[in-house]
């Protein structure tokens, strides 16, 4: 039996109890006795141009907070899906370098725009409490009547946050540990209005959200996964995976990790009851050595090539090169305004009709 929820966005039936099995890892044992079915992870050319593809744009908060506003009601004008606020307690590649917090950001933001879904890439789980991250979404999606797009990541052990925030560093287990029930009692806070919840690291009694969120039964999830343990969180709760890939691999073994990731997330999914389809594919475009931004022609080559993989939705970095600081010089990302009109006026459009045009 399955209690399916009417939403006005993304959204999946939710098994009863589903989300329960997960507590301290103990779901992330592989079941070896059932079959799967096969969930292919390449699309015909025709199947790609009939899936919806999604674009959006992601922007450091190192942005004086006048030009912040005026670079986000741009890409809103532009009409790009989505636009998001990254959540570092610093700049993670200049400690010192001006940077504004994430969710306080994106609250102001959420108040100066109007139609595009707005969103953390992704929650830093490391100095957030669960319960109160939940209020803050419930908060923000009223602010923005409805456009709250609400990203989670586990981070790592290289994370400055835990030595800037005095939190110790978690090994692997108690991370993905966190990870999960962190998303249980979010998912649970954002469907409910009272909540309680026993895990092994986080505890709720009697906690009550009113009022409910506008969007039901509660803002889209995005989950930031890349193993299996986490790729298996995502296949549960998940209305959108987000991916990146690059640091010291070439462009191919950048795409064939994608391809990996996305063809075990389809498998999980499909464990667990879901339809793979169901999930959004998202990359977090910047850390590849491609070069998507040169031209549109390279730019249609980049998105065609991660489509085959799986990818229906991009978000691009967005920062001027007067920003721009020696540490950043790696990740590529759209550095001026006439780029950015290009791929929204002239790109985008051609990529939702015809697919790709190479």
């Amino acid at each position: 039996m399955q209690i399916v929820i009417q939403c006005n966005h993304r959204c999946f039936n939710h098994p009863p109890g589903l989300g329960l099995k997960l507590g301290h890892g103990k779901a992330f044992e592989d079941k070896k006795g059932g079959a799967l079915v096969e969930a292919s992870d390449k699309k015909s050319k025709r199947e790609r141009k009939e899936e919806k593809i999604r674009f959006g744009i992601w922007t450091p908060q190192m942005t004086p907070w006048i030009e912040m506003v005026k670079r986000w009601q741009q890409i809103e004008a532009l009409e790009f899906d989505s636009v998001w606020v990254v959540d570092h307690f610093v700049n993670p590649y200049q400690f010192t370098g001006p940077w504004f917090e994430g969710w306080t950001l994106l609250a102001a933001l959420a108040a100066r725009t109007s139609t595009i879904r707005i969103g953390t890439l992704v929650t830093n789980i490391i100095y957030r409490n669960p319960a109160l991250l939940a209020r803050q979404a419930l908060t923000i999606d009223h602010i923005s009547k409805g456009r709250l797009e609400l990203g989670i990541g586990a981070t790592s052990e290289r994370d400055v946050s835990h030595a800037m925030t005095g939190v110790k560093i978690w090994d692997t287990r108690e991370r993905v540990g966190r990870f999960s029930e962190t998303i249980e009692i979010v998912d649970q806070m954002l469907r409910n209005n009272v909540t309680t919840y026993q895990g092994r690291y986080y505890h709720i009694k009697d906690a009550e959200m009113h009022p409910s969120t506008i969007q039901r039964p509660r803002p889209p999830l995005t989950i930031a996964a890349h193993g299996p343990k986490t790729l298996k969180i995502a296949a549960i709760y998940g209305d959108s995976w987000s991916t990146l890939v690059g640091g010291d691999l070439s462009a191919e073994e950048s795409i064939e990790i994608t391809r990996q990731r996305n063809e075990m997330l389809n498998e999980f999914a499909i464990e667990v009851g879901r339809q793979p389809d169901t999930i959004t594919r998202s990359l977090a475009v910047g850390w590849t050595p491609d070069t998507p931004f040169v031209s549109l022609e390279s730019f249609y080559e980049f998105v065609g090539r991660y489509r085959e993989v799986g990818i229906n939705e991009f978000v691009f970095g967005y920062w001027t090169r007067d920003e721009d600081v020696p540490e950043f010089h790696h990740l590529t990302h759209i550095t001026d305004d006439g780029m950015l009109e290009r791929i929204a006026g002239e790109a985008i459009p051609v990529l939702r009709k015809e697919g790709s045009p190479l």
